[in-house]
């Protein structure tokens, strides 16, 4: 079955549309079938995986709704060998019917339900803010990737973001883990970023990921071409890095596969 994993920060400008698209590129180089799901009204997400957003006649809009099948919202990413449910501005009007619906923070739950068989990882990238689709997307997770950047105020607003993840624990979904804090956009000749990132390492420990995403510009530039940084300079630092975030996170889950298995 499709592990779900969220990407998730509610603060804006760290890495969480860069992260799901790059992640999703390099766990399908690693021949693991993937599913990107665009839950970011931006739709960034759809955009940067050469999937236009304008005049989409299905997406994940429709599918919340229940005026689409995921059969037919789900599209190939052009250039890259994952699936994207794609997204555009029509998902706010998505979160305010979702407002008055039955059942509103389990729709994306049950309408991935289905697509789980097929799929070894579901990536979804939330919007920057704890509203009903971030709300929708952890309920439908089994872990929580946080992209966090290695700045000043980084750690601004990551209370009230495990706040939510341990109550939605508590009264949604008691399954959902921290799959872990993934340091972004560092810059190693920065006194502070170097600062912050050992904050985040007292702060958290074994849940930090041990890969860190430099600051690149080969990372920047890849989403205007709309394909991820490994098809538009595979021996850029930030191909790397992604590439090597998702050997991590396959070795984790290898490791926690075996431990539950003898425990």
């Amino acid at each position: 079955m499709g592990y779900i994993i969220s990407i998730a920060n509610q603060k804006g400008g760290v890495g969480k549309t860069t992260t799901t698209v790059n992640l999703a590129a390099s766990l399908a180089a690693m021949k693991k079938r993937v599913l990107l799901v665009d839950m970011d009204p931006q739709g960034n997400a759809s955009m940067g995986s050469g999937i236009d957003k304008h005049g989409l006649e299905h997406s994940c809009c429709e599918l919340l709704l229940g005026d689409s099948t995921l059969r037919q919202a789900i599209q190939l990413a052009p250039d890259s060998n994952f699936d994207v449910l794609p997204a555009n501005s029509d998902l706010t009007a998505a979160e305010v019917g979702l407002m008055s619906s039955s059942m509103r923070e389990k729709r994306l739950d049950l309408a991935l339900a289905p697509a789980k068989p097929s799929y070894d990882y579901i990536l979804i990238d939330c919007p920057p803010s704890l509203n009903m689709l971030t709300l929708n997307a952890l309920v439908a997770a089994d872990g929580v990737l946080i992209p966090i950047q290695t700045e000043y105020y980084a750690l601004e607003g990551l209370t009230a973001l495990m706040n939510t993840v341990e109550q939605i624990r508590a009264h949604l979904n008691q399954d959902l883990q921290i799959e872990g804090f993934l340091r972004t956009m560092h810059d190693p000749r920065n006194n502070l970023a170097i600062d912050v990132s050992g904050q985040l390492l007292s702060h958290f420990k074994d849940a930090v990921f041990n890969t860190i995403i430099p600051r690149n510009v080969r990372v920047a530039e890849a989403p205007s071409h709309g394909i991820p940084v490994l098809l538009y300079d595979k021996h850029s630092r930030g191909a790397t890095a992604y590439l090597a975030l998702a050997s991590e996170l396959l070795r984790r889950h290898r490791m926690r596969d075996v431990q539950t298995q003898t425990a």
